[in-house]
C-alpha cells in the first residue's frame, strides 16, 4: 500500500508543475497527494520557500526534495 503523501508548492511555481505531472501516474495508480501552497502559511513559507517543490511522506515525515524523478519516487515510497 502507498503512504499518503504532502506536496509543497505553490501556485504558479513552474517546478511545481513539473514534479505534479512526474507524480501524476503515481495518483493514477493510488497514490494519495495533498497538495499543500506554502503561501497559505508563513511558517511552511519560511521552511520550504526556497527549495520546493517538496514531496513528504505523512507517515514518517520524510521528504523528497527537488529535483526527482519517477524511479526516485518509486525509491522514495518504498524505503
Amino acid at each position: 500500500m502507498l503512504p499518503e503523501c504532502q506536496l509543497f508548492g505553490t501556485v504558479g511555481c513552474h517546478l511545481c508543475e513539473v514534479a505534479e505531472a512526474v507524480l501524476m501516474p503515481f495518483v493514477d495508480h493510488g497514490l494519495l497527494i495533498e497538495l499543500v501552497d506554502i503561501a497559505d502559511d508563513q511558517a511552511l513559507f519560511e521552511r520550504y520557500g526556497l527549495i520546493i517543490p517538496v514531496l513528504r511522506r505523512a507517515d514518517t515525515a520524510a521528504e523528497l526534495h527537488w529535483p526527482f524523478d519517477a524511479e526516485q519516487v518509486v525509491a522514495f515510497l518504498t524505503s
